[in-house]
């Protein structure tokens, strides 16, 4: 691992910014949608028992949690150094190396560490229904709950995958008592559990709000997701297009003593969200238009309304440029064309990358760099240069409104 010392002359070499390596995650019991830009060969290339590569994560400081087969690191994002004979750096060092000079006093000073991170999850075929938990129980299993946010950007979805439809909670009316009758199935058949759910086809340049305890199945468009840290979890559903689910799926988040126990598991859903009949009022979000006082660069608010994290996306046009300013630290990830990213003259998005290269689309920019501003220049006279930014619960979102129509 590189030295504190050496993390500091990397990140004021470069202003402020800090250029990251590619973080890639495999899941089991899935199927690539293959739209990660990673290359064709490379989506199974970490062996087939551990399933195929479906995601990618960036400012991450968390651990993926994949069963006993999980490699160290894995999930862990890490610092692409301009010397990479001084090691690895993981971007947890990081962040421990330079607190608050990185992400800022109000993040350092209440939570000690970057609160947050994003992802790129690209499947084939839905997702299982499955919630996260909230923090209260959570805290049972000492750690965080996870509280997400959806967008369906159009540079990654050049088709829509098997089923761009995604099944959020249970339709108003439906029971406690009609659910935990379809959760004590999981072993004896299938439970068809979507059944009692309701669904909404997705919209490319939309997103939604997810928060904990809300059961959902994620349809088949390549998601950008911004989340709390955390990858807790507790699968519903016991078959998804064909294959058969374990039942520790279902259960493995829960205490030891409590896995037997379908109250307890009934007790991880928050019911008068998962039932609300307004749900795609309070939680569907369109994007809203940030006013830059600007031709040459364009943003819209792509996830909002909630206390824990946000997103932008930020176009800047053909052969413009313009400075970035913001009032909190955050990760991005380049989705279209190239040019120029402060210090670094070779950002570009990806076209096709290999596992363990690495890539020029992906950036940490330090608080006080976002607050000075970030010099962007598109170099394309053809393309939009497009990136999506994520950011902690400092970032100054609007909060979402929600008034009941008549």
């Amino acid at each position: 691992m590189a030295s504190s010392n050496a993390i500091e002359k990397e990140y004021e070499r470069n202003a402020g910014v800090l250029r990251m390596a590619p973080n890639w995650v495999p899941r089991p019991f899935s199927r690539p949608g293959r739209r990660l830009r990673l290359h064709p060969d490379d989506y199974y290339c970490l062996g087939t028992n551990r399933g195929p590569i479906t995601e990618r994560w960036f400012s991450s400081l968390v651990p993926a949690q994949n069963g006993p087969l999980t490699a160290p690191g894995e999930g862990l994002s890490r610092v692409a150094l301009s010397d990479s004979s001084m090691g690895v750096v993981f971007f947890g060092d990081a962040v421990e190396a330079l607190k608050e000079k990185l992400i800022g006093q109000r993040l350092w000073g209440k939570y000690g560490t970057w609160p947050m991170y994003a992802k790129f999850f690209d499947n084939e075929w839905p997702l299982q229904h499955h919630l996260h938990l909230d923090d209260r129980h959570a805290k049972a299993i000492h750690t965080l709950g996870k509280p997400e946010a959806y967008y369906f950007p159009r540079q990654l979805n050049n088709h829509e995958g098997a089923f761009p439809v995604t099944y959020f909670g249970y339709e108003p009316g439906v029971s406690r008592d009609e659910v935990k009758k379809r959760l004590l199935m999981f072993e004896s058949g299938d439970n068809r559990i979507t059944e009692l759910s309701r669904a909404y086809r997705l919209e490319l340049g939309t997103g939604w709000d997810t928060p904990p305890g809300v059961v959902h199945a994620p349809g088949s468009l390549l998601t950008y997701e911004p989340q709390w840290n955390s990858d807790v979890g507790a699968t519903q559903e016991n078959v998804v297009t064909g294959g058969v689910l374990p039942r520790e799926m279902l259960v493995k988040d829960l205490p030891e003593d409590k896995r037997d126990d379908i109250d307890a598991l009934m007790e991880t859903m928050d019911w008068e969200a998962n039932t609300d009949p307004y749900y795609r009022d309070k939680y569907f979000r369109p994007p809203l238009p940030i006013p830059t006082g600007s031709e040459a660069w364009s943003e819209q608010w792509i996830a909002y309304g909630n206390p824990y994290f946000a997103a932008k996306e930020t176009i800047v046009n053909p052969g413009a440029e313009a400075i970035i300013k913001d009032r909190a630290a955050y990760g991005c990830i380049i989705v279209q064309g190239h040019g120029e990213f402060g210090a670094f003259a070779d950002a570009e998005a990806a076209g096709m990358i290999r596992y363990g290269q690495p890539s020029g689309d992906e950036y940490f920019v330090g608080e006080p760099a976002a607050r000075e501003g970030v010099r962007v220049v598109n170099k394309s006279p053809h393309e939009p240069l497009v990136f999506l930014r994520h950011f902690g619960p400092d970032a100054g979102a609007p909060e979402r409104v929600w008034e009941k129509r008549e």
